[in-house]
């Protein structure tokens, strides 16, 4: 972003002031203890909203991009992730009824996997997978880690009515998250797959390009022979 230039929120401020309400600058600590209704509208319907319901200010609270965007996050917790797969060195898959005896190694599920032919991933495995190995145009965002990104507006009261403004950029940094997301979620493997072919293909070409300098090494050019 260019030294002048104005943030996404110092735009969105200044929209505020024009509409003769008051920008707050907030920051959300406990987004759980909030009880929030989201506004589907866009910025100007928003504070039109807000004059309504008699706001006499807004709190404007900045966003910023962060790291841990650009990493797969099914919404799967650890927790959650052991009570769907179960933890096979521990316990079985039967739950409070087991029936399984106290010598078994292997849950009846873990058995069953042996059977197959394979892996079948689900899309939580992928966890934190890093999603511009599926769409690579994500990187380019990379030197934009910490810089606002957009704003997320409230307006006081008991039930708190919210709307989140983001700058072009980052709609379309989200969009190719959500695209690599989705490649994701609709099939873990083949994801995977594309992955390890591009690891390869990069493999590959570390390759030929280490063989094509040691060949230069070995045969030096001839030196001319001075008259």
């Amino acid at each position: 972003m260019a030294k002048n230039e104005k943030s996404v929120t110092d735009l969105v401020c200044d929209h505020i002031k024009k509409q003769k309400l008051l920008p707050i600058p907030v920051q959300t600590l406990n987004e759980e203890a909030e009880a929030t209704r989201y506004f589907g509208g866009d910025l100007k319907e928003f504070l039109t909203a807000a004059k309504t319901l008699g706001a006499k200010s807004i709190f404007v609270e900045t966003l910023y991009l962060e790291d841990d965007e650009f990493y797969y996050d099914s919404g799967v917790d650890d927790e959650e992730y052991l009570a769907m797969n179960g933890d096979f060195n521990n316990e079985c898959c039967c739950g409070e009824n087991c029936k399984c005896k106290k010598g078994d190694k292997k849950s009846k599920k873990a058995e069953d996997d042996d059977k197959v032919d394979g892996v079948l991933l689900e899309p939580e495995d992928l966890e934190g997978l890093d999603l511009s190995l599926l769409r690579p145009e994500i990187a380019k965002f990379l030197d934009r880690v910490g810089e606002c990104c957009g704003v997320r507006l409230t307006v006081p009261g008991v039930d708190h009515l919210e709307v989140e403004i983001f700058a072009d950029w980052y709609d379309e940094f989200a969009e190719l998250v959500d695209e690599a997301s989705e490649i994701i979620e609709e099939d873990p493997n083949g994801a995977l797959e594309q992955v390890e072919a591009m690891f390869k293909e990069a493999e590959k070409a570390a390759k030929e390009e280490d063989k094509s300098v040691k060949k230069i090494a070995v045969h030096p050019p001839k030196k001319s022979k001075k008259k």
